[in-house]
């Protein structure tokens, strides 16, 4: 075993018995590779990459292979999830100096961690002789190598940040719509051709935006997506992309921060609709979480592997034979043609497909029920435990909504259970760690999308349950993200003053598979604002806005949340205060008639009469002892109703 075998990532211990003499990311790395006089040789990937285990196998396992890293490099392995801010300066690299990134990430750096070479997988022959040029060039052109790496730095510098413009205008959220659907797949759904990555957040703000054209857009991909193989059609739960253009064939790891944004955005997509099917994915997607997805600790867990037994996709993937094997002839010639399996994978097997509604809703789901537990028989992918502050913020978020809307308390009380044990174990010292794993916090700072996306969490969970810690801890954390990130711009950086100095301070305001940290930031600090009415959480909000106005006519697909926000910005947004006692079925009709509205980012807050936590709650109580709801825009509000026929009337005013 080597030194990672007292590492808390999972990724990490992964690597505990390789050959290689791996060192974890810190200063110790650094100094052996200053007192070795040798290049550090970083690799950065993640417990569910497939091509990750891929490079392991076949180098980081070989003895000759690692017997070469040992003697001409210090090795340091990086969990990108773990430290996303090692990750990002790195990939920024990488792209800077190969036009394209990607995981495992390879970069050779000088011992004061200027990356000088980078790259992303490397087979074996190709990676020996890597090793052998990247060493001879150390040794016999050591100025060329140092005057490289200072290069690459001082450009990456000067590429940093992003200009921003003002409050983004309906005209900019108009022309944002326009640049979706210029590369909107109009026949498989989606944008751009394959690989197809989900489009949450993209998702998010077309539902928001409520337009004709923005409305079919989402339909159409929403749709497409839960019929295809990205879709887990046995189990619930969405792959981590498509390799395809038509969501056939997904990359078979299942990512916690995918399926939360997704959960959210099919509850809402209902919401909106009224869709059946967006009905049934947000309900078995919420199921997938609880059932595959929990800690026993409360949490939830990072990912689920790609790949078992050695092979990628064979816990999910069918043959004909064996759908009869567990159906019998009948059941199992009649899933072969409701499920698409014609061959669609490798080596015969097909992914599972939904493409239209099955003519027997009894047998369809008797069928699935056998399928499922036959599949049950099959050596499960490995999971990667750890939990995330941000990505659990996600979840939170998407779990108490889906429970509300559909009646579910069980989903509501998963969510109060992952923030409490957030709050309780993450939080030290009025500071967010990042990760846990296995009730053990630990040691990584949290970056500023944990911040947001837990605060994220917590006010959507105040807004179900009324329950005031949550509200409280929001806006401690969110306190946190205006005294420690901020650029003095309108921006935040990704990382907090007092971090870890990386040779670059990352910042990158686009969405990439989450909301990027800024935006939301601005998401957080607006809803915030919202409930308290504080001017310094709403223009802190606006002002990290900014940068949309500049990406959303040309590169809306990569600000998404930041489109959505903004949507919500626009329209106030939105606040209704429900007073009355939480037990009485009259304040419970108000509170869901209020959590139905499809207004932009509207805040909820609920409570009884002399509820003081919250200031949207000040001042306003029931009407004569009944309960009643004050519809509000920037805390003017308008005249208190106790029905909820009539509440909804005012909520179709604003």
């Amino acid at each position: 075993m080597n030194r990672l075998a007292s590492a808390t990532s999972p990724y990490l211990l992964q690597h505990a018995g390789n050959p290689v003499d791996w060192w974890e990311w810190g200063e110790e790395a650094f100094a052996a590779a200053r007192e070795r006089d040798v290049p550090l040789l970083i690799s950065v990937g993640y417990s569910a990459c497939h091509w990750c285990h891929v490079m392991a196998h076949e180098s980081f396992e070989h003895e000759a292979t690692a017997g070469m890293m040992n003697e001409r490099f210090v090795n340091v392995k990086v969990d990108r999830e773990e430290r996303p801010d090692v990750d990002a300066v790195y990939m920024g690299a990488t792209q800077a100096m190969t036009g394209q990134g990607g995981w495992p990430m390879t970069v050779f750096a000088t011992p004061d961690g200027h990356p000088f070479y980078a790259g992303t997988y490397f087979p074996r022959p190709q990676f020996q002789r890597l090793l052998h040029g990247i060493s001879q060039a150390w040794a016999n052109d050591r100025p060329a190598v140092l005057a490289q790496g200072t290069n690459v730095v001082d450009a990456l510098n000067e590429r940093a940040g992003l200009p921003a413009g003002p409050l983004p205008s309906r005209e900019t959220l108009t022309a944002a719509v326009g640049n979706l659907a210029a590369t909107f797949d109009a026949v498989r759904g989606g944008f751009g051709g394959a690989p197809k990555f989900p489009p949450s957040m993209v998702l998010e703000f077309l539902l928001r935006a409520g337009t004709a054209d923005a409305m079919a857009m989402a339909g159409k991909t929403l749709d497409a997506m839960a019929r295809g193989g990205l879709y887990d059609q046995l189990g619930g739960g969405f792959a981590r992309y498509s390799v395809d253009a038509g969501w056939v064939v997904p990359h078979f790891e299942k990512m916690l921060y995918d399926n939360a944004l997704l959960l959210r955005v099919y509850t809402h997509w209902w919401r909106a609709t009224g869709s059946p099917q967006a009905r049934r994915i947000a309900l078995e997607t919420a199921d997938w979480l609880l059932r595959e997805m929990r800690t026993p600790e409360g949490g939830f867990a990072s990912a689920l592997d790609a790949d078992s037994e050695g092979e990628e996709g064979r816990f999910y993937v069918w043959t004909p034979g064996q759908l009869r094997e567990a159906l019998g002839e009948e059941d199992g010639s009649w899933a072969e043609a409701l499920f698409e399996v014609t061959g669609t994978f490798e080596h015969g097997t097909s992914v599972l497909q939904l493409l239209a509604d099955p003519d027997d809703p009894d047998r369809f789901a008797r069928v699935r029920n056998s399928l499922l537990a036959a599949r049950e028989t099959r050596v499960r992918p490995g999971r990667d435990d750890k939990v995330v502050a941000g990505w659990n913020g996600l979840a939170i978020a998407a779990l108490a909504e889906t429970g509300a809307l559909f009646d579910r308390p069980d989903l509501v009380e998963a969510a109060s259970g992952a923030a409490a044990l957030l709050l309780d174990l993450h939080v030290t010292d009025g500071r967010l760690l990042r990760t846990s794993l296995g009730g053990e916090a630990g040691r990584n700072a949290g970056v500023l999308e944990d911040y947001a996306d837990l605060a994220e969490g917590l006010l959507a969970l105040y807004g179900v349950t009324g329950g005031t810690r949550w509200f409280t801890a929001a806006g401690d954390l969110l306190d946190t993200v205006l005294d420690r990130f901020g650029d003095g711009g309108g921006g935040f950086f990704d990382t907090a003053d007092d971090g870890e100095r990386l040779f670059q301070r990352p910042q990158d305001p686009t969405d990439n598979a989450t909301p990027s940290g800024q935006f939301a930031a601005a998401g957080a600090l607006l809803s915030y604002a919202a409930l308290t009415g504080s001017g310094r959480h709403r223009e802190a909000a606006e002002a990290a806005l900014g940068a949309v106005s500049v990406l959303a006519e040309k590169y809306a697909r990569f600000a998404g949340w930041g489109l959505a926000v903004a949507q919500a910005a626009l329209h106030g947004p939105a606040e209704v205060a429900v007073l009355g006692p939480a037990d009485d079925p009259r304040t419970r009709r108000l509170h869901r008639t209020a959590l139905m509205s499809t207004a932009p980012g509207l805040v909820v807050a609920l409570g009884g009469n002399g509820d003081e936590t919250v200031p949207l709650l000040r001042g306003r109580g029931t009407i004569d002892g009944e309960p009643a709801a004050y519809v509000c825009r920037q805390f003017a509000c308008r005249l208190p109703v106790t029905t909820p026929a009539a509440l909804q009337e005012e909520l179709g005013r604003i």
